[in-house]
């Protein structure tokens, strides 16, 4: 029995504002509800026809961010609400468990997404183990039970860079190009935008002259057997990685029959997800192989592909997709067309869900013709995950 399709009725974001810019006030359902208001108005769906939200966050320290965000939206009370944290992961792998409970016929109306206040995130301390000891703060918990399998996710990219043979300078220029696509097409992506406190458009990409390049300072180096000449030339610098940021990004998924019953006019349908384990040590590569497992599963080509959106959180992942795109003859001006994460930042939980915004906005506005676009959103999580999920362009129901 074939699967029941699930469609997207909606998506929306807020801005991806740089930690301690104009959202460090907010808390995580703060950010949230005004997109989740937003994204149920360009609908024209009312609160209550809502079954349940399903929200990524990575940040939070525990609670239910997800019951936060539907109870600030003022959803009805019996609305479910899920969280889920797979770090980077989060945003994307939210959004396919919402897919699923449509899917499935648990709920025919599901918000969700991905959200993130890393400016508010609590200050992390392990409790200590003897009365009279200090707990220990830390900035990151492990990823992986044996320390020599969980680098710093920085010293993780060095390495790849180092032995991928990306030097620092090819790094820098892959960033500097995307921050001058996104400030190109900040008019085009700010449609996408829901406010929240007055913030209509992404604050952090900016113009990179040559000289503001070279006095980037470096923050890893691969810590390869290999001459201090070749670790400083394929180190990584500040402008090659995805800031800390704080963001929402929200999709309404919903059933055929609930479309009919609100009158819900669908752009998109969602076709399926990926999610695959491999090494800790280098998480970054599992975008790729995530999206490359979909995409057999599906029975599609790369080139068949619109819109491709990846949240490159190193320069690295971006270098290593244009070259493995450019090995299926894939157009690369199809990959993060509007700049990437490198140019809007990193807000964790919520990172994954902007991609796929990004994806279901450009192919709303392609109107390539009904059911003909493809798009796909791909992110790598610490810890060693991959996620993906690809998006159909889709006709009116009725």
């Amino acid at each position: 029995m074939p699967t029941p399709p699930v469609f997207i009725a909606s998506h929306a974001r807020s801005a991806v504002v740089p930690v301690g810019g104009a959202f460090k006030h907010l808390q995580t359902h703060e950010i949230a509800a005004p997109v989740l208001l937003g994204l149920l108005q360009r609908a024209g769906l009312l609160a209550e026809a809502v079954d349940a939200v399903v929200l990524g966050n990575a940040l939070g320290a525990g609670g239910n961010p997800a019951r936060m965000l539907a109870l600030a939206a003022q959803l009805p009370l019996h609305c479910a609400a899920y969280s889920v944290d797979t770090q980077c992961c989060a945003g994307l792998d939210a959004i396919a468990l919402g897919a699923s409970l449509v899917a499935s016929g648990q709920a025919e109306v599901v918000v969700a997404g991905g959200a993130e206040a890393w400016s508010r995130a609590p200050i992390r301390a392990t409790r200590p183990l003897h009365a009279g000891d200090s707990a220990a703060p830390y900035e990151r918990p492990p990823f992986a039970p044996a320390p020599h399998e969980d680098p710093d996710l920085l010293l993780a990219a060095a390495r790849y860079a180092a032995d991928a043979g990306y030097s620092r300078a090819v790094q820098d220029s892959y960033a500097a190009a995307s921050h001058a696509r996104a400030l190109i097409s900040a008019a085009v992506v700010a449609r996408e935008i829901i406010p929240v406190a007055e913030v209509v458009q992404d604050a952090f990409p900016r113009a990179l002259s040559q000289r503001q390049l070279d006095r980037m300072p470096v923050v890893a180096q691969t810590d390869a057997n290999l001459a201090d000449e070749a670790r400083r030339a394929h180190a990584v610098s500040t402008v090659a990685i995805s800031p800390k940021a704080d963001a929402a990004a929200l999709v309404l998924l919903a059933s055929e029959a609930a479309c009919r019953r609100w009158g819900l006019q669908p752009s998109a349908q969602w076709l399926g997800h990926q999610s695959l384990g491999g090494s800790p040590a280098m998480p970054l590569v599992l975008a790729f192989e995530a999206a490359q497992a979909l995409l057999q599963r599906e029975e599609l080509a790369w080139t068949q592909l619109a819109a491709i959106e990846l949240h490159d959180a190193f320069a690295v992942q971006g270098l290593q997709w244009q070259s493995l795109l450019h090995g299926q003859a894939v157009d690369a001006s199809v990959l993060n067309r509007h700049g990437g994460g490198i140019a809007r930042g990193h807000p964790i939980g919520a990172s994954a869900a902007v991609a796929l915004v990004r994806v279901l906005a450009d192919l709303q506005r392609a109107k390539t013709g009904p059911s003909a676009a493809l798009g796909l959103a791909a992110v790598a999580g610490a810890g060693g995950l991959g996620s993906a999920a690809l998006v159909r362009q889709t006709a009116l129901l009725y």
